[in-house]
């Protein structure tokens, strides 16, 4: 199993929206607001690259507020 860490950034006032969207998705983790110069971090993981990279393009960055998403692959467990 793959993980990763996916920062976003969102719209003005959508934080805590995007942070309960991506809570409900499937693959998802945890999502959680944060300050710095991103809004929300969320924790995927999926069984194959493939299939992590279509949780971050199909699911994540179509969350009504996300503008932006840096992925961040978990290398070592």
């Amino acid at each position: 199993m793959l993980s990763a860490y996916v920062l976003i950034e969102t719209e003005v006032g959508k934080v805590a929206h995007v942070a309960q969207a991506l809570s409900d998705l499937d693959g998802v983790q945890v999502a959680e607001d944060i300050a710095g110069p991103y809004d929300v971090i969320a924790r995927i993981q999926a069984p194959s690259l493939d299939q992590l990279g279509r949780l971050v393009v199909s699911r994540i960055q179509v969350v009504d507020g996300v503008t932006r998403t840096l992925t961040c692959m978990v290398i070592r467990r």
